[in-house]
C-alpha cells in the first residue's frame, strides 16, 4: 500500500503531520518508508486530487478522512474529541489506517 501526505506551501502542520503519519503507520505494523509528501501547488491541482486541505493523509489514493467540502488549496481542520485541530489525534489516524487495511 502506498501512503501520501498532501500539504500546501507554508503549512505549519506539515512537519508534525509527517511525523504523526509515520508513527501511526509504525504502530499499525505498516511500512513507514512508503510515505511520500506531495505539495499541492494550485487550485486546479487541488480540484483534480479532490484535496480538502493541508495536511491530508492518503492511502492508495484515498483520503483517510473523507470530506464533503469543496476541494480547495487551504488549511484543514480535524475534529478531535471536543475541539477542532490542525491534525487528527494519533488514535484517529491509527483507526483510519486500520480501516483502510481491512479493505484489502
Amino acid at each position: 500500500m502506498d501512503y501520501e501526505l498532501r500539504t500546501i506551501q507554508g503549512c505549519p502542520n506539515s512537519g508534525p503531520a509527517l511525523e504523526l503519519f509515520r508513527q501511526a503507520l509504525a504502530a499499525e505494523g505498516k511500512d513507514t518508508g512508503r510515505v511520500t509528501v506531495r505539495e499541492v501547488a494550485s487550485e486546479d491541482e487541488a480540484q483534480a486530487l479532490r484535496f480538502h486541505g493541508s495536511p491530508s493523509f492518503i492511502a492508495d489514493g484515498r483520503d483517510l478522512f473523507p470530506a464533503g467540502s469543496t476541494p480547495a488549496l487551504s488549511c484543514r481542520v480535524y475534529r478531535s474529541e471536543d475541539k477542532m485541530a490542525g491534525l487528527p489525534s494519533a488514535e484517529m489516524l491509527r483507526a483510519a489506517v486500520r480501516g483502510v487495511g481491512s479493505d484489502a
